[in-house]
């Protein structure tokens, strides 16, 4: 029991990591003003670089935990109640995707804006979990190739992406296409970012097959270091020597813009320094960060990019601040997220309690209006459908 628990651990800890990268990252790549993006900057390189891991760690490491509760309850395929309950968890972040870039002032004019349609972090992971479902349930007669086929999809997404990525989809409609294409103005789309999340999906049922090896850990730290290393320092030269043996220019392509197998090589990297330091990453509260990280993404979603409103700091501060307010508000605004957040998930059944109250109170004040108001539609379309001759009288 006690190994089961350590395992979550430093996964959780990934987690709070990712989270709180992604929560300081938005901020200052959102609010720190063009000028002081110094690419010769030391100091400014570093912190792009770690910037552009966050988001592959975070996919990476939501598909473990998701295929790692999946996979290790007795049922299997749809007897299984994770398929259930990860069909509801997909369709929800889905929706909270969209919810989040809803603007109720254009809404009340009767207008959705086109960035209600793009696609960003929870619709990719909310489908790349009902993919991993798909897999699951397709493989449930073979359960061997499970693992197998989670990471031909890394592989398949990663090294055709030199192909796909300058597909158009004119025949789709734009809220369709935005999760294949970044056109429009989507942020993430769903080909190659489920690679990633497939992977996480892999690494979760590796882990799971060999739980009783006694040096596990030993073994999973040097496989993922020396492999992680080994794509970020070789995979480019990997590549430009299959396209030179082979004369196939898909690999020529995969080597100029090779960044899905070197941020694949930073993901394993990041897996084994917390599992390196895993019996230090046991703080309730770094645990708790891990465990509640869409509710501190909803909540900086709001801060920052004003859903719902469009007042966010986003709004009124872009591109605007030094490096002397930037620095110190981020670290504010990770704070403030993450205490809200941990404050929502304590008083969470108070918070639902309080809502649900506000909503059946504001029914109860509107519902006479809104019966009123569907008598007199009602009676004004009969009338309109008797002049019409629709029908008798």
């Amino acid at each position: 029991m006690k190994t089961k628990a350590a395992r979550l651990y430093f996964i959780d800890a990934m987690r709070a990591w990712a989270i709180l990268m992604m929560l300081q990252g938005h901020f200052i790549d959102g609010l720190l003003d063009t000028v002081f993006r110094d690419p010769d900057s030391s100091v400014y390189t570093v912190w792009k670089y770690f910037r552009g891991i966050t988001a592959p760690v975070f996919f990476t490491v939501s598909g473990f935990i998701f295929t790692y509760l999946l996979i290790r309850v007795p049922e299997v395929g749809l007897e299984n109640p994770r398929v259930k309950k990860g069909l509801k968890r997909g369709l929800q972040l889905l929706l909270i995707g969209y919810l989040l870039r809803l603007n109720l002032f254009g809404l009340f004019k009767g207008h959705i804006y086109d960035a209600f349609y793009l696609v960003d972090v929870l619709h990719c992971i909310g489908l790349s979990i009902i993919g991993i479902i798909g897999v699951y349930l397709l493989s449930q007669k073979a359960q061997k190739i499970f693992p197998l086929l989670l990471l031909g999809i890394t592989l398949v997404l990663f090294m055709f992406e030199p192909v796909y990525k300058l597909w158009t989809y004119p025949l789709l409609p734009e809220g369709i296409a935005n999760y294949f294409t970044k056109a429009n103005g989507s942020v993430f789309t769903i080909i190659p970012w489920m690679g990633y999340t497939a992977f996480g999906g892999f690494l979760s049922v590796l882990f799971t097959r060999f739980k009783n090896y006694k040096r596990l850990y030993p073994a999973a730290i040097a496989i993922s270091s020396l492999s992680g290393f080994a794509l970020i320092l070789y995979s480019s030269s990997l590549f430009v020597s299959l396209s030179r043996l082979t004369g196939i220019q898909l690999f020529a392509d995969i080597y100029f813009n090779n960044y899905l197998f070197i941020r694949l090589g930073d993901v394993l990297v990041v897996f084994a320094v917390f599992m390196i330091f895993r019996s230090l990453v046991t703080q309730r509260t770094v645990l708790r960060i891990g465990q509640n990280t869409l509710s501190i993404y909803v909540i900086h979603f709001i801060i920052l990019y004003g859903s719902f409103t469009g007042l966010g700091l986003y709004r009124f501060f872009h591109h605007s601040l030094t490096p002397a307010v930037a620095i110190p508000g981020a670290l504010a605004f990770m704070v403030l997220c993450s205490y809200a957040a941990l404050q929502y998930d304590t008083h969470e059944v108070a918070v639902k309690q309080f809502i649900s109250k506000s909503i059946k109170s504001a029914w109860f004040r509107i519902e006479p209006f809104y019966q009123t108001a569907q008598r007199v539609l009602k009676a004004n379309i009969y009338k309109l459908l008797r002049l019409l001759g629709a029908v008798k009288n």
